[in-house]
């Protein structure tokens, strides 16, 4: 399912060349695959797209981790 903040993700919209071949292959992962496994998506989902650091990648899950732990909540 295509996520649907792909058209505002400052991630492929200002740090990732999404025609390269490693952006077509985290769009079709992430944006056009499973969202939910996506760091930047993990962190909106919980606690807001304005907290989202710009220089998040999608597979930073440990990051995305500890952004989560510093607010008292966890991936699960």
């Amino acid at each position: 399912m295509l996520c649907e903040n792909i058209k505002g993700c400052l991630f492929y919209n200002d740090k990732m060349d999404i025609d390269s071949a490693l952006g077509k292959m985290y769009k079709r992962k992430y944006c056009e695959g499973d969202k939910t496994i996506c760091a930047r998506y993990i962190v909106a989902s919980r606690i807001g797209r304005e907290n989202v650091p710009a220089n998040l990648y999608p597979n930073m899950h440990e990051r995305a981790k500890k952004i989560l732990e510093e607010r008292g909540l966890s991936l699960d």
